[in-house]
C-alpha cells in the first residue's frame, strides 16, 4: 500500500522554540499552508525549549527598551532597578570571548543585530516577556541589580513560551502534528531540489509529505547516548538528560546522509550544567523541569567525592560558566560532586532550585558532622573534605587581611579571591570568596545534565538555508534553526543566547522558505 500523501507549502520538523519560530514567520510573509510537525507526542509538546528557564539574550538600550514588553514591572517598582544597556559591542564581544574566538563572524553578527528586533516580533506574536528577577538579579543596598547582561525571560519559563508559540500559530492557521516523525527526505533526483519528507504518523503509518519548502528545526543528538559518546567522547553517555528524549539526531543524520549536508560547528561540545544527581536519567521532568539545574556554586564551593575542589567557582559570572561546568563535574570521579555553602549564603540561592520540594538537602551545624553525612552521599575521603574547607577559609583570611575594604556583591565579578600575597591557592575562586566557617551548612549532590549539543548544519547565513557538502551551494528547498544549525556555540555559550539564536535564525529560515515558496509558484 503506497503511503498517505499530504501537501504543504512549507514543512516545519520540530516544535521547539526554533521550528514556532519558522512556523509564525513562514505564515505571515505569505506561506498560505504551514504544517509543523513533531516526533514527540501532545505531552511532550515543545522540545528542549520547553525545559528552559526561558531566557533570552538580547541587545537592548537599558530599562526603557525592555519595559514596553515586559509585564511584571510595576510603576512603584521601576526607580530600584538598576539595568545596564547591553550593546551590540557587548554581545559580540560575549561570543567572541566564551566561544573561544571560534563562532561563525556572518552568523555571530546576524545574532547580535537582530536580537533585539526578533524579542520585540516575538512580543507582537503574544510571547510574553518578563524582567527575571528570580534569576538574574539581587538586591543590593536597597537597589535591585541585573548583572550579566542579561535580563529578559518568558513568563513561566520555558512552558510559557512554548504555550505562547502555539497559541500564535493557532490564530494563524498553522497546522500541528504531534507524533508524526521525520524518518526520511523526499529529494528531486534531477534537481536535488528537497521536496518534503517521509513521515511515521501517531497510527504507525507512513505518510509522505511533499513541501514547496522544509524547514528542519529538531533538536541536537544529546538524548541519543550513543551519539554523545561518539562525538562528544568517553563518559558522556553517563550524562544526565535535560530536556526532552526525542532529540536524538535522527534529522542530523537524515540531512547529512541522504541530502549531503555539510557540517559545522563544535561536534564535541556541548552545553551541560550543575544537575540534580536524582533527577532522572533519560529525561527531564515536566513539572520540575528547568528547577533540577543548580547553579547556586558562585556562592560556595564545589567539592568532588575524593574531597577536592575542581573549578573556580567565581571565574566569572554564573551565565557565562553554568553551561560549562556540567563537563567539569562529568569529569569527576563516579561523575559527581558536593555543592555546599553556610549560613552567610544559603538565603541567596534561588527558591526555584533549592527548595525542599525539589532537591534533596544535607545539613549539619559543623563541617565535620557534614562530611561525615555526605559519606552515605559518595563522598569517599572526609578529612580531605575538611581539609579543604579549612584551607579555602585561610587563603581567603588571608586575603581579607590584605584587603580589608572590598566588599562582597554577588551582582559584579567583586575580586574577593582566594590569592593574595601570604597564600595562593593551587586552584583559585577568583569573586565572591567568603570563608565558610558560620553554621549551619548546606550540601547537595550533583551530576552533569546535558542540553544541546553544538554541532550542526552549515548554512547561507541570509536564508538559513542549508549548504551541500559537495557543491558548498544551498541545497534547494532546505532550510535549518536551533540546535541543528552550527557554527555558532563553541565550547560554551552567553547564558540566553540560545533560544535568542532560534528565534533569529528560524524567523529567517520561514522567511526564506515562504519567499522560495512564492517564488516557484510564480514560475
Amino acid at each position: 500500500m503506497p503511503p498517505l500523501t499530504i501537501t504543504t507549502e512549507v514543512l516545519i520538523v520540530g516544535g521547539g522554540n526554533a521550528g514556532f519560530s519558522a512556523a509564525l514567520s513562514a505564515a505571515e510573509c505569505g506561506a498560505r499552508q504551514v504544517l509543523l510537525i513533531d516526533a514527540a507526542p501532545e505531552d511532550w509538546a515543545g522540545g528542549n525549549s520547553y525545559f528552559t528557564a526561558g531566557a533570552f539574550r538580547t541587545v537592548h538600550h537599558g530599562l526603557e527598551d525592555l519595559l514596553p514588553i515586559v509585564n511584571n514591572v510595576p510603576d512603584e517598582k521601576r526607580d530600584k532597578i538598576d539595568v545596564k544597556p547591553y550593546t551590540h559591542a557587548d554581545f559580540a564581544g560575549d561570543i567572541k570571548r566564551i566561544c573561544l574566538d571560534r563562532a561563525d563572524p556572518e552568523l555571530a553578527g546576524i545574532l547580535v543585530r537582530e536580537s533585539n528586533l526578533t524579542v520585540k516580533w516575538l512580543a507582537k506574536h503574544g510571547v510574553r516577556f518578563q524582567l527575571s528577577f528570580n534569576r538574574q538579579a539581587y538586591e543590593v543596598d536597597g537597589r535591585i541589580k541585573f548583572w550579566g547582561g542579561l535580563a529578559l525571560k518568558t513568563q513561566d519559563g520555558g512552558k510559557g513560551l512554548i504555550e505562547d508559540h502555539r497559541r500564535a500559530a493557532a490564530k494563524l492557521g498553522i497546522q500541528v502534528a504531534f507524533s508524526t516523525a521525520a524518518k526520511s527526505l523526499v529529494i528531486d533526483p534531477e534537481s536535488n531540489r528537497v521536496r518534503g519528507v517521509i513521515a511515521q504518523g501517531p497510527d504507525g503509518k507512513t505518510q509522505e509529505i511533499h513541501a514547496g519548502a522544509v524547514i528542519l528545526a529538531a533538536g541536537g543528538f544529546e538524548a541519543n547516548p550513543r551519539l554523545r559518546a561518539q562525538y562528544l567522547g568517553p563518559t558522556w553517555d553517563f550524562a544526565k538528560v535535560r530536556g526532552t528524549p526525542f532529540n536524538n539526531g535522527t534529522c542530523l543524520e537524515m540531512a547529512i546522509q541522504q541530502a549531503g549536508a555539510k557540517q559545522a560547528g563544535n561536534w564535541s561540545g556541548c552545553h551541560s550544567v550543575a544537575w540534580d544527581a536524582n533527577a532522572p536519567a533519560n529525561s527531564g521532568d515536566r513539572v520540575i523541569s528547568n528547577e533540577f539545574t543548580k547553579s547556586g556554586y558562585p556562592l560556595g564551593l564545589m567539592l568532588n567525592k575524593d574531597g577536592h575542589r575542581f573549578v573556580d567557582e567565581g571565574i566569572d559570572l554564573r551565565n557565562y560558566t553554568y553551561a560549562i561546568f556540567g563537563k567539569a563535574i562529568l569529569a569527576q570521579p563516579g561523575h559527581f560532586a558536593f555543592q555546599v555553602w553556610d549560613s552567610q549564603t544559603i538565603s541567596w540561592l534561588r527558591s526555584e532550585e533549592y527548595r525542599d520540594e525539589v532537591v534533596e538537602k544535607i545539613r549539619a551545624d559543623n563541617v565535620e558532622e557534614l562530611a561525615c553525612k555526605l559519606m552515605d552521599h559518595g563522598l569517599s575521603d572526609a578529612s580531605q573534605f575538611v581539609d579543604t574547607i579549612s584551607t579555602y577559609n585561610n587563603a581567603v583570611d588571608a586575603f581579607r587581611s590584605e584587603n580589608p575594604d572590598k566588599i562582597w556583591d554577588p551582582s559584579i565579578k567583586d575580586s574577593l579571591s582566594t590569592q593574595s600575597s601570604h597564600m595562593h591557592l593551587p586552584l583559585a575562586k577568583s569573586n565572591w570568596a567568603l570563608p565558610l566557617n558560620k553554621g549551619p551548612y548546606l550540601a547537595v549532590k550533583v551530576t552533569c545534565g546535558v542540553t544541546f549539543t553544538f554541532g550542526g548544519l552549515a548554512v547561507d547565513p541570509e536564508t538559513a538555508g542549508v549548504i551541500s557538502a559537495l557543491t558548498n551551494q544551498p541545497i534547494p528547498g532546505l532550510y535549518t534553526a536551533g540546535e541543528m544549525l552550527g557554527g555558532i556555540f563553541y565550547d560554551n555559550y552567553p547564558g540566553g543566547s540560545g533560544l535568542t539564536s532560534g528565534a533569529v535564525f528560524g524567523r529567517r529560515a520561514g522567511r526564506a522558505a515562504a519567499e522560495a515558496v512564492a517564488s516557484s509558484s510564480a514560475t
